[in-house]
């Protein structure tokens, strides 16, 4: 049970390294500007990385309860920056955001793969492993 602990740690610190480079790609080498709203998906994405990384070094499914509340509201925040993308009743409120509009899309594979959505999904994969290793620490 210990090792499934570890595993998941593990799974949910390279989901957040990914996401934190993923981040730092789009900025940094393709020169997108982060909207207001991207910037507070980092505040909540960048911690992760780091708590996750200690606690897979020190064995600490503890740590889930620090992790988890960042992840959980991470995910809410890129729900809406993305629902603010996609619905057009709520596109009007991503005009105000600041220098770069939050309903602009740098990017939209497939018609709907956006950067929130990306954040979204980085930040539900975590949440669900951080919920499987407090159950698998319960367990063991």
């Amino acid at each position: 049970m210990k090792n499934k602990v570890e595993n998941y740690i593990l799974s949910a610190w390279a989901a957040a390294f990914t996401a934190v480079l993923g981040s730092l790609f789009f900025s940094e080498i393709l020169n997108y500007v982060p909207c207001d709203l991207c910037w507070v998906q980092r505040i909540f994405m960048y911690p992760l990385a780091v708590i996750l990384a200690v606690a897979f070094v020190k064995k600490d499914a503890g740590a889930v309860k620090y992790a988890l509340p960042l992840s959980i509201i991470g995910g809410g925040v890129s729900l809406y920056h993305f629902l603010i993308q996609k619905v057009p009743a709520m596109s009007e409120q991503g005009t105000a955001c600041g220098i770069v509009p939050c309903n602009a899309e740098y990017i939209n594979w497939a018609g709907f793969i956006t950067i929130p959505f990306l954040a979204f999904t980085a930040f539900t994969f975590i949440s669900v492993l951080l919920l499987l290793t407090a159950q698998a620490a319960k367990r063991s």
